[in-house]
């Protein structure tokens, strides 16, 4: 029963994304689009060259960490939808180390990880304890602690990092992870050294989760509190530590715009997005840290192919959107295509 629980948590997340793609098709046929140029110009878009496969792992690297955010708290039974503010205020905190502090590489730029970190787990744990000891439900709270993220960064911009400007300074070169090597090799894209902080942290996560006493107390709680509390473990720790862990994930998605992508922080008008679109990888990547980079991957490259689509296939952006819908539609509903797996394997004996 396990091996068959594994296979299809294998199989449905890739029978969604070619259904997604299937009825993507469809939709660029019905609308008198060619799906083999559109697909076609995805597809270079995302890896036709070094430049652009360097920014579709530069897209990646962000969303493997809410990924991780939002699959690490639900594995203890809580939803985060709060990531995105939690991303706002770790590129906050890693942009400001990166200003503020004068020191060598090797202890300025972990010193700005760490503080975009922390910046997420505080803003996690907010949520967090008023779950524990109040039972307030998470989703109200996170997205709450988003909005309030949004302005309070976009006001410490305008009032503190700045002299009523929209953008910072850029930050200082040791706390940058930009490489000259890298972005030579990608045609100057900007791939930066962020995406091995993100392989690490899944590594990390699967660690904590199947490896540590405190995954397997994160996960019985996740599975049924009144067990765990009846077993001796401490509920509201669990709840508290895991908002906070995940929080930390989304920190260093933060950190990674923040001392990659741009060096900087400007006032932003609206979301990042990059914390809700956290929520549609760990659903497709069935909230396994591996699953995770995977999902985060295909959206990476499904964000940075759109771009190619108008241009050489008259395409517009947005159908890209639908697809990853349409495929987080088919995730949604996988129930349906583990029936109908489970029928087609009892046909086949």
């Amino acid at each position: 029963m396990t091996s068959n629980n594994k296979l299809f948590a294998i199989l449905v997340p890739v029978i969604s994304v070619l259904l997604g793609l299937l009825a993507g098709g469809i939709i660029m046929l019905s609308f008198g689009y060619s799906p083999i140029e559109g697909y076609a110009a995805l597809w270079n878009g995302a890896f036709g060259d070094a430049y652009t496969i360097g920014e579709t792992i530069r897209r990646t690297t962000p969303y493997i960490l809410t990924g991780l955010a939002i699959a690490f708290a639900f594995r203890s039974g809580l939803f985060n939808i709060g990531a995105e503010g939690q991303v706002i205020v770790g590129w906050l905190a890693a942009v400001w180390v990166g200003l503020a502090v004068d020191a060598p590489m090797y202890i300025h730029l972990p010193l700005a990880l760490i503080a975009a970190a922390v910046a997420g787990g505080l803003w996690g744990f907010i949520p967090g304890i008023l779950k524990a000891k109040l039972g307030v439900h998470e989703v109200i709270v996170t997205i709450m602690m988003n909005y309030i993220a949004l302005h309070v960064v976009n006001a410490i911009i305008r009032d503190v990092l700045t002299d009523h400007s929209t953008t910072t300074e850029h930050i200082s070169g040791s706390a940058s992870l930009a490489s000259e090597w890298l972005a030579s090799i990608t045609y100057f894209s900007r791939v930066h050294y962020g995406f091995i902080v993100a392989i690490l942290a899944a590594i990390l996560m699967w660690f904590i989760i199947q490896r540590t006493t405190v995954g397997y107390e994160l996960k019985s709680v996740g599975f049924n509190q009144h067990a765990s509390k009846y077993a001796g473990m401490n509920v509201s720790k669990n709840i508290m530590l895991s908002m906070i862990i995940a929080g930390g994930f989304a920190g260093l998605a933060g950190a990674m715009e923040g001392l990659g992508t741009y060096g900087t922080i400007s006032v932003m008008s609206g979301w990042t997005n990059l914390g809700f679109d956290g929520i549609a990888v760990a659903l497709i990547g069935a909230n396994n840290p591996f699953g995770v980079i995977l999902a985060a991957f295909l959206f990476g490259a499904l964000k940075e192919g759109a771009r190619e689509m108008p241009t050489a296939a008259g395409i517009p952006t947005e159908l890209v959107d639908i697809i990853i819908a349409l495929i987080i539609f088919f995730v949604a509903s996988s129930y349906i295509i583990r029936w109908a797996l489970t029928r087609f394997k009892k046909e086949g004996k």
